[in-house]
């Protein structure tokens, strides 16, 4: 009767987990939905131009940072598609619906930026050996162009928030297209005042080197998310030794603890209680212990008064 009773108080504290996180995100989504949104249309409007830019003038600068614009197009928009299908509902297939949907699409974006990464290199090393005539005049007015239309879509997406992993994979984008459209002006000019073609792919394999580290950072961290890690903010030993000093409890097993998004906490265990002690009670005094004290809203816990039941942690 025990293990009733937790599951039916587990239940209910998934049901206001759900309630408290909509309310709380779905403003904020919407926000990050529509400044994305704005961010694809600037990026795709002007990636054709950047394009032909760099054809027509030979610079592999603006040709690495068109493929980056082309890239930053397809991952805006994916990350615009992402947040939509967050919103819809969860069903007895996707009993979480698709909040993990974005997560997926920062895993795609940080992808993608190591394959720009890769391919600019070898093309830099290439052009090194062998550099390419360029138009310097046409390279600074397309770079200058892509500066403003980067600097607009970096603003509109630094209003957004910053803690949701497609926000920062969109503005990881634009900040390397930044660093592109600069890296470029600056070639233009070199090149203008000392003919000394080189400095192209120099600067574009430095710029390469920047995109990687920020493409690192944000694989890994989806990727963490994806593998159900816990959260970088709280230790699994921490949080159980702690709800052991919850009046009732023996100890906690058989815990887990992950991220469902990024931003929501979620975690499972099994809880062995005093035999005096009633087991309904017990979980309300873990589940506020948790939401307290670890941020921690949605939990299932399953009550025990003896040995655990199950082979794996027996």
């Amino acid at each position: 009767m025990g293990d009733d009773h937790a599951h039916a108080h587990a239940g209910h504290g998934h049901d206001h987990a759900h309630d408290h996180s909509h309310g709380h995100h779905h403003h904020g989504d919407e926000k990050n939905e529509s400044r994305i949104g704005i961010a694809a249309l600037l990026t795709g409007a002007f990636m054709g131009v950047e394009l032909a830019g760099g054809l027509i003038s030979g610079s592999l600068a603006l040709i690495a940072d068109a493929g980056h614009m082309l890239s930053d197009f397809g991952s805006l928009a994916l990350a615009w598609i992402g947040f939509r299908m967050a919103r819809r509902p969860a069903n007895s297939r996707r009993t979480f619906g698709f909040r993990r949907f974005p997560v997926l699409a920062a895993f795609v974006n940080g992808l993608t930026l190591f394959a720009i990464v890769v391919w600019i290199i070898a093309e830099a090393i290439g052009r090194l050996n062998n550099p390419h005539p360029i138009e310097p005049n046409l390279m600074l007015w397309v770079a200058a162009a892509g500066l403003a239309v980067n600097v607009v879509a970096f603003a509109v997406l630094h209003g957004a928030d910053r803690d949701n992993l497609n926000v920062r994979g969109a503005l990881l984008h634009v900040a390397g297209d930044l660093l592109g459209s600069i890296a470029a002006i600056v070639g233009a000019i070199m090149i203008m005042n000392t003919g000394w073609l080189q400095i192209d792919p120099i600067l574009s394999a430095l710029v390469s080197l920047i995109i990687l580290r920020s493409a690192w950072s944000l694989t890994f961290e989806s990727a963490h998310i994806l593998l159900e890690g816990a959260p970088h903010n709280m230790d699994l030993d921490k949080v159980t030794h702690d709800l052991e000093h919850v009046e009732g409890v023996v100890d906690i097993h058989h815990a887990h603890l992950w991220s469902l998004d990024g931003r929501r906490s979620m975690m499972t265990m099994h809880a062995r209680i005093r035999e005096d002690a009633a087991g309904p009670a017990v979980v309300a005094r873990i589940k506020a212990r948790l939401h307290d004290t670890h941020g921690i809203d949605h939990a299932t816990i399953e009550i025990e008064s003896e040995d655990c039941a199950d082979a794996e942690c027996a």
